[in-house]
């Protein structure tokens, strides 16, 4: 059985990728289709790692202040918390446990009034759920003592109070009537410490209180919010919040980070989208000058191929000639492109340091952002996608030169030799 391309047409399709003579500038073009295959699959890797990168701190820094999932009541309220909590840790894959109670208000601090989203904890089991991802700026969770009405400020909301250690704030907080209308309760908190969750929904909106100050706040007696908890695994949260949800049934309502965290997760898949398509572009680009080098290649060769098909050489076998130097441009460019963006990749937050000292300024400033250091995550799930869609993409540009190669008629090409 005949080869797919056998040896003749493999020498034939290396010996025209050579320059020689007039064909020199058809090797350069080559050569700069080559390049900016690699460029386009380096940026492209090199982009989405650091996408990657920014995505799982991003996910790091949400989920050290809201844990894994959560557990609350159809209602909204859960009255037998510790049974609860004991059916969620008897669930595999859980690491922790614990209740908390979710207020909305306001907060004032001399004439400042700013909004609120206050956490009422058992700091003894929310220390657990957070699994210590808390940067307390002072303090810690030990300061929330039942009864003392102590308060744990984020750092831009202390910042936007003017307040300091020791410092009191008043909470206002809208209490629901039996009858539908709504409560004010007044009531006064000492600062005792101040966190640093590393996002500005958390530090600029969220403080933490004593669970039981927070419900005797609420009047909710021994109920809380929800119960939430912290897996072993951060990516198998979604599956288990699925699985408490079946066995605990319809009265009970399971959510996990992705879902709470839904719209951040769906920002960063857009902007990666768009970023690929932007840097595709690179590619095809490259591409089509792989089109025209090879158009060219085939008009300088014209006589070459009529005497190859008058010794016998069919049409086909002519397409496999022209295909096989347009998928070594593109083999090529894609092989050095993947060497070069995975080794940038892995390099990034040695190389970025490197060129804001050498050119004086800093890509992402402390006061500006919270992520101060470019992070970098390859996942190779993606660099074989780019790698195998860049080769298709150059292999798919060789058809209409070598299609045209094939269709030359050896009689013309001949006669005004």
């Amino acid at each position: 059985m005949r080869a797919m391309i056998d040896s003749v047409e493999l020498f034939l399709g290396l010996r025209y990728l050579r320059a020689k003579g007039r064909t020199r500038f058809v090797s350069f073009i080559t050569s700069i289709s080559l390049a900016g295959i690699a460029l386009g699959v380096a940026a492209l890797i090199i982009i989405l790692s650091v996408m990657n990168g920014f995505e799982g701190e991003l996910r790091d820094r949400l989920v050290s202040m809201t844990a894994h999932g959560r557990v609350s009541g159809s209602d909204n309220n859960v009255d037998d918390w510790r049974t609860l909590r004991q059916e969620i840790l008897a669930e595999p894959g859980i690491a922790a446990a614990a209740p908390y109670i979710g207020m909305e208000g306001m907060i004032r601090a001399g004439g400042t009034l700013h909004a609120v989203l206050i956490s009422g904890v058992l700091p003894e089991l929310e220390s657990a759920v957070s699994g210590g991802t808390i940067n307390f700026v002072e303090g810690d969770l030990g300061v929330l003592k039942p009864g003392k009405k102590n308060i744990v400020l984020g750092r831009l909301l202390a910042m936007e109070l003017g307040i300091r250690i020791g410092d009191g704030v008043i909470l206002l907080i809208p209490k629901p009537t039996g009858d539908g209308g709504l409560e004010p309760i007044l009531e006064r908190f000492v600062v005792r410490g101040v966190f640093e969750a590393g996002l500005q929904d958390h530090d600029a909106l969220l403080a933490l209180v004593h669970a039981d100050d927070a419900a005797r706040m609420m009047s909710l007696g021994n109920s809380v919010s929800a119960v939430r908890f912290r897996a072993d695994d951060v990516m198998a949260a979604p599956a288990i919040a699925r699985s408490i949800q079946n066995r605990l049934g319809p009265a009970f309502s399971a959510s996990d980070w992705t879902v709470e965290n839904a719209s951040y997760f769906r920002a960063i898949r857009l902007e990666k989208m768009m970023m690929s398509l932007i840097l595709s572009l690179i590619i095809g680009v490259a591409a089509f000058n792989i089109v025209a080098s090879l158009v060219m290649v085939v008009t300088d060769k014209t006589s070459d191929i009529a005497i190859l098909r008058t010794l016998g050489m069919g049409p086909n076998a002519v397409v496999r000639v022209f295909f096989i130097q347009g998928a070594v441009i593109g083999w090529l460019g894609v092989f050095l492109g993947v060497i070069f963006g995975v080794v940038l990749a892995m390099n990034v937050p040695t190389i970025v340091p490197w060129l804001e000292q050498l050119f004086g300024f800093q890509i992402m400033p402390g006061d500006v952002y919270y992520v101060t250091d470019i992070p970098s995550d390859i996942e190779f799930f993606d660099v074989a996608v780019i790698a195998v869609a860049a080769f298709a993409l150059t292999s798919f540009a060789t058809l209409y030169p070598a299609r045209r190669a094939a269709h030359v008629n050896p009689a013309m090409a001949l006669r005004y030799e």
